[in-house]
């Protein structure tokens, strides 16, 4: 099948399509992951955003559903290089081009994805528009002056639309739940469920519009803001989110992934900044600001926004930063049990190294018991 790629800059890439006939429109980041991309392409942060994956080949696993980070492919699409029709692997239960065309999606492959990668990272993240239908080029470029950016619009919104199914945490009948965690779910990932509940946490799920009532009803050990898509500062405008993590943040230890982390800077008054091109990958190098342990770990990251800590440098003290390019990667409050990191700590996709982390929130709560 034919597949044709506009950009935005009016660049032209013409390739080999999988899934179904469509058009899809985004916003294109690489990820630089080496394997994962069953995760990747589940993750909610994704919404929004073309994965254009710099690896050579993808598919080769297929789709093994439990590794799936949610319900749904909430990537828009996949720009690949080479694409494996035939997975290997026993756990598959369908193949990569089953999977996009049962969530209606699709994929481009066999087109040069270094000399996109390299137009990224000039020009920063761009919009872009994939369709497997119509290779037209005046046709696609009316399409995608139609599209509104994602940097435009309240993701998390969008999300919750999209999600009407209920959150199932990974369940050890060996370990009875010790701490009720109210979850702020932006787009929380499996894993990251999964996590909290290994560490005898109860989940109990609140959406963005939720009232600060609601939260405190069911008694919360801690509060626990998740990772998920877009800009955090127009979820902050278009809903009442900062003064209710605002009362949060006051009363109870907190912990927040991603845009999470980003929520809780900006309820403090950090300003936040977009990236040229984000950090998305499992191979992201973050070093530890603590004197007593200097560490360097490998993480998982998936944003394109950062927060900005010098105008709160005050109340907040910088845990982590990223090696790359040196932005912050990681906070906590200086007087209060809050916690925040730039990456994904539960590592689906990735390498274990950030795992204790969750520990801080832990401990917190633990001690606010005593």
């Amino acid at each position: 099948m034919r597949a044709s790629l506009l950009l935005e800059d009016g660049t032209v890439f013409h390739g080999q399509g999988l899934g179904i006939k469509t058009d899809i429109v985004g916003e294109i980041v690489f990820n630089t992951a080496m394997s994962g991309y069953e995760e990747v392409i589940s993750d909610p942060s994704y919404l929004g955003q073309i994965v254009l994956f710099t690896t050579s080949y993808i598919g080769n696993t297929g789709i093994t559903r439990e590794d799936l980070e949610s319900h749904k492919m909430f990537a828009e699409g996949m720009i690949c290089k080479n694409i494996s029709l035939i997975p290997d692997n026993h756990r598959s239960k369908i193949s990569l081009d089953c999977y996009l065309k049962e969530q209606n999606k699709c994929a481009i492959y066999d087109i040069d994805t270094r000399l996109i990668t390299h137009k990224i990272r000039e020009k920063g993240c761009m919009s872009a528009i994939l369709s497997t239908e119509d290779h037209d080029i005046l046709s696609l470029t009316k399409k995608l002056n139609k599209f509104q950016k994602l940097s435009q619009t309240n993701a998390v919104e969008i999300y919750h639309q999209e999600n009407p199914i209920p959150k199932v945490p990974y369940f050890n009948k060996n370990i009875s739940k010790k701490y009720k965690v109210a979850v702020l779910d932006f787009g929380i990932k499996q894993g990251i469920l999964n996590s909290l509940t290994e560490l005898n946490c109860e989940p109990v799920f609140f959406s963005p519009s939720s009232s600060i009532e609601d939260i405190k009803a069911i008694q919360p050990d801690g509060i626990f803001f998740s990772n998920g898509p877009g800009d955090p500062t127009i979820l902050a405008k278009e809903t009442n989110i900062i003064s209710v993590m605002k009362e949060l943040l006051a009363s109870y230890p907190c912990f927040g992934i991603c845009l999470g982390h980003q929520l809780i800077g900006l309820s403090f008054g950090a300003s936040i900044e977009k990236l040229r091109f984000g950090h998305h990958a499992i191979n992201h190098p973050v070093k530890s600001l603590n004197p007593e342990s200097p560490k360097v770990l490998i993480t998982s990251q998936n944003h394109n926004y950062i927060v900005n800590i010098e105008n709160i440098s005050n109340i907040f003290e910088a845990t982590y930063i990223h090696l790359n390019d040196g932005t912050l990667a990681g906070m906590k409050h200086k007087n209060l049990p809050i916690y925040s990191v730039q990456f994904h700590p539960e590592s689906n996709p990735g390498p274990r190294d950030a795992e204790p982390i969750f520990n801080d929130f832990i401990n917190s709560m633990q001690m606010n018991r005593i």
